[in-house]
């Protein structure tokens, strides 16, 4: 019979390939960075294990990358649990939750990614299993129509989204604890850098491991995609990606571009901007809007996005604007 670490290991998918999934920290002790989490995390963990019950509910936000899905895998581990990991897109009718639930044993996470796609009708089917560990099948339709209810093992329910804004008040309310996932800094991104080469057996020299971590966007997984893209071959591999030491890669500077030299500096609504560069505007607002905004290359404003000196010079063009704020081409 296989305990419940076993099990866990049976289930863990491997999305990224055996190399790169082999690159997740395990434990606690082994995650670097999201300290605040961290500390949330074995507070709640040390807390369960002392009552000898599950943990409660957990949410994650935050852009993708950042270790959303490794922290869930974490938990199981801490747990001793079993982790079954499926995403909101995936689950289209509440049948397809219930075969879910009722496959659950005691103790056991439930990891929803991108929970902010499951459908309406599926979400209310999660409020009395997360609260009451029962849900109510519908059985037969019209006359014959009845409700049976059905209890489930109690379990954890770790949901992720990269869209916190989108998610129901009543479902975002019955999570225990929210907590949100930030870029991470040079320091904590280069020593991921450093282990992951430890790990697939990669001699590297701490400046290689910086350049690396300078080009990765604040996203381990990104920086883990370089590492092993790069090799051997660190600082002209990652010119022909075409990453700068900024971190910026080609649509980075696209958008900046576009947005200093098409539209003088700003502002441009998102939509305008997307079409003006040939990208989806979900995948500007997810994908590059938030970076480009927390590293301080454009701001948000009620009228669109505007450019700052600092996106100016990190694509070699002069700061010059007129009194308005805009930039002027010379």
């Amino acid at each position: 019979m296989l305990d419940n670490r076993e099990k866990n290991q049976q289930i863990q998918p491997e999305p990224e390939g055996y190399a790169m999934a082999s690159l997740r920290p395990k434990f606690f002790n082994e995650f670097t960075g999201q300290q605040k989490t961290l500390d949330r995390l074995l507070i709640m963990t040390n807390a369960a294990k002392n009552r000898g019950e599950p943990l409660n509910h957990l949410l994650f936000n935050g852009p993708p990358g950042l270790g959303k899905t490794t922290l869930a895998l974490i938990l199981g581990n801490e747990m001793d649990s079993a982790v079954k990991i499926t995403s909101g897109p995936v689950i289209e009718k509440a049948s397809d939750l219930a075969g879910l639930l009722t496959s659950l044993n005691r103790n056991d996470i439930l990891f929803i990614d991108e929970i902010h796609r499951l459908p309406k009708t599926v979400e209310e089917y999660l409020y009395p299993a997360m609260e009451d560990f029962r849900i109510d099948i519908m059985i037969d339709q019209g006359p014959n129509a009845r409700s049976i209810r059905l209890d489930i093992p109690k379990f954890t329910l770790v949901g992720a989204t990269t869209r916190t804004g989108l998610l129901s008040s009543p479902l975002r309310s019955r999570f225990t604890l929210q907590t949100r996932l930030d870029y991470y800094n040079l320091k904590d991104l280069t020593q991921i850098v450093l282990r992951s080469a430890a790990l697939l057996s990669m001699d590297i020299e701490p400046s290689a491991a910086i350049e690396i971590a300078k080009r990765s966007r604040g996203t381990p997984r990104i920086a883990n995609s370089l590492l092993s893209f790069a090799r051997d071959y660190t600082r002209s591999a990652l010119d022909m990606l075409e990453i700068d030491e900024h971190g910026l890669d080609e649509m980075d500077k696209k958008i900046l571009s576009c947005i200093a030299i098409n539209y003088h500096g700003g502002p441009v609504g998102v939509n305008t901007l997307a079409i003006a560069v040939g990208e989806e505007t979900h995948t500007i607002e997810e994908v590059y809007e938030p970076y480009l905004i927390q590293e301080g290359y454009i701001k948000r404003t009620s009228q669109g996005q505007v450019i700052e000196n600092k996106a100016l010079t990190a694509i070699g063009l002069p700061i010059n604007r007129n009194l308005q704020g805009e930039f002027i081409i010379n």
